[in-house]
């Protein structure tokens, strides 16, 4: 069972109708969320009513290298759509025994990934198929050596579908290492990905002299936290980006103990993963429980004592 923190009306605050993401530590047979109040005690919510989410940031990218060391090197056009780094792929290769080790690998429904190459390559390397063999009915997730990677090419068998969607991209503008390129250039890199949600072929989102604001990243991120109730996908990973990952969960959790907040918000290292449940308060989306059972198979006489003693007074 599942155990975290209630974060009501917390993204934003002012919009009852908003999702509500909690820790999650373990797989889900029912989700109990507790109040900031301890003294109020926990209470119930409906399994259904709830998704599991894996957020992925990339690993470490070229960008990553000279933009610790100085951020105005994420201003250079050499790190256009930057790409993994050796050591980056060290970090999908250990991420990627860790998800198989612990069982996460087989429970997950769908992958979705930004449309970058950073992010697609740390997508595909942590939760695509095995190595490729070439075979006429089969396209491979990642051909070889895609983004100058020297990796061999990934295959699309047994694994969840990968899917690619640009609201959940890193935060817009300026920095060129966070301009895509054409997605069909990226559909000749990684030909079983599915680009199909992407509407233009061109990056028309980024602009080279206007920066989103932190307000804009979070209410993106809102969003594409509401866009993730049209899924039937109960269990899915997000592979995407540091800033878009702490503006969107900063403005989570504003009513939870500050601890649970700061776990929630804090920023994450490159290929880290943290596991969240999402719950749908509003009805924003709905599918039927696939475990509740109604009972009454075959019917009888059932009347409870309770209300027995309740009619009685």
């Amino acid at each position: 069972m599942s155990i975290g923190v209630n974060c009501s009306h917390c993204f934003p605050r002012h919009r009852p109708n908003s999702p509500t993401i909690v820790s999650s530590s373990s797989s889900l047979s029912s989700i109990i969320v507790c109040n900031m109040d301890t003294s109020a005690g926990p209470s119930l919510f409906p399994l259904h009513r709830c998704k599991t989410l894996h957020l992925v940031r990339h690993a470490q990218g070229i960008h990553n290298v000279d933009g610790d060391k100085n951020y105005k090197a994420y201003m250079s056009p050499e790190y256009f759509d930057a790409h993994i780094t050796p050591l980056g792929w060290q970090q999908v290769d250990n991420l990627r025994k860790h998800v198989h080790e612990c069982g996460l690998a087989k429970r997950i429904d769908l992958v979705i990934t930004s449309p970058l190459l950073r992010t697609l390559q740390t997508a595909v390397g942590v939760f695509g198929g095995d190595g490729y063999t070439e075979r006429m009915d089969v396209v491979p997730l990642m051909v070889a050596n895609a983004g100058n990677s020297g990796r061999a090419a990934i295959s699309s068998l047994n694994c969840p579908p990968i899917v690619a969607v640009e609201l959940c991209r890193e935060h817009l503008g300026v920095h060129p290492c966070d301009k895509r390129r054409n997605i069909s250039d990226y559909q000749f890199l990684f030909p079983a990905v599915d680009f199909s949600l992407i509407e233009s072929d061109e990056d028309t989102w980024w602009k080279a002299d206007v920066r989103e604001t932190k307000e804009e990243v979070a209410a993106r991120g809102q969003k594409f936290l509401n866009w993730l109730w049209t899924r039937k996908e109960k269990e899915i990973a997000i592979v995407t980006h540091s800033g878009f990952l702490f503006h969107t969960l900063s403005a989570l959790g504003n009513d939870c103990h500050p601890l649970v907040k700061k776990e929630i918000c804090k920023h994450f290292a490159n290929c880290e993963l943290r596991s969240m449940v999402i719950v749908d308060r509003s009805m924003i989306g709905f599918d039927p429980s696939m475990t509740n059972y109604p009972g009454k198979t075959p019917s009888g006489l059932d009347l409870p004592s309770d209300v027995v003693d309740e009619k009685a007074d």
